[in-house]
């Protein structure tokens, strides 16, 4: 064999060294697409089958691994990974101010530090054979879950505790913001009296306009299209425990978030805390 190759080789005047050096470097690249693939793969079935390119693409740039958009595309459709994400949302047109409750945010997402101004809402969940109820509070400054709650019932005893939830996990601060839609939860008494104990300004959006509230509908499009099962869960109590661990960790800690240029919420806000000191 050794033999052939230098006959081979003498005849298309190819160095017999330069032959095994090129032919060791194309398996060695072969194995880094094989690894790559893997971790595409990885990435992928973590997500629950509803990253794209873009995400993985972002996702191994934070495992220190540069991989184009394109090139994850190409590694995708080899192991035939599609990405199931729903079409656009169809929310509807504004409507009317609650009086007592302004619009005080009036979409003004984009805030200068932590703990200016929370967004709060509800959402369904199919478990156990019956719609169960999650509140989430997120922060704006990089849109981080701080607080969550999950229960039987929709009723102001869920959005408190997940208000108390984050309350308590930024530190019991003064003078935030609370945005929420005109949802009967957020307008209860026992809810309001618990903002004024904290100190909080309450603020609404319009009646039947999603727009007001964006940023939680972003977080209830996300757990719902990529991470809930579509059978649903088969106890409140397994729903708790994924619901939870999404919310918590996954999105605020693993997945790219557009609106911090692909840094999770929790990562991008860390950054912000080391760059400019937030406490």
């Amino acid at each position: 064999m050794h033999e052939s190759t230098e006959l081979v080789c003498g005849a298309l005047g190819v160095g017999v060294s330069s032959f095994y050096e090129r032919k060791k470097r194309q398996k060695q690249l072969l194995l880094k697409r094989r690894l790559l693939r893997a971790r595409v793969k990885r990435l992928f079935d973590k997500s629950r089958q509803s990253a794209g390119a873009r995400t993985i693409s972002t996702m191994l740039r934070e495992e220190g691994v540069i991989a184009g958009r394109f090139k994850v595309t190409r590694l995708m459709q080899e192991q035939e990974l599609v990405s199931r994400q729903p079409g656009k949302h169809a929310y509807k047109n504004a409507c009317v101010e609650r009086p007592d409750i302004p619009n005080l945010l009036d979409r003004q997402f984009d805030v200068d530090g932590p703990n200016q101004a929370w967004c709060g809402d509800i959402t369904y969940v199919w478990a156990g054979g019956a719609w169960r109820y999650t509140a989430v509070v997120i922060d704006l400054f990089r849109r981080r879950v701080i607080g969550w709650s999950m229960s039987n019932r929709p009723d102001a005893d869920l959005a408190v505790r997940a208000l108390e939830m984050a309350y308590e996990q930024r530190g019991k601060p003064e003078n935030v913001m609370f945005h929420s839609d005109q949802g009967s939860q957020y307008a209860a008494r026992k809810f309001r009296q618990r903002l004024w104990r904290y100190r909080m300004t309450q603020s609404m959006s319009r009646r039947g306009n999603c727009w007001d509230n964006s940023p939680m509908e972003r977080v209830f499009r996300s757990l719902k299209s990529e991470w809930i099962p579509s059978t649903g869960y088969h106890s409140l109590n397994e729903a708790k425990r994924d619901v939870g661990y999404y919310l918590m960790n996954y999105y605020n800690w693993e997945r790219p978030h557009q609106f911090n240029n692909g840094l999770s919420p929790a990562k991008a806000e860390e950054l912000a805390k080391t760059v400019s000191g937030f406490c």
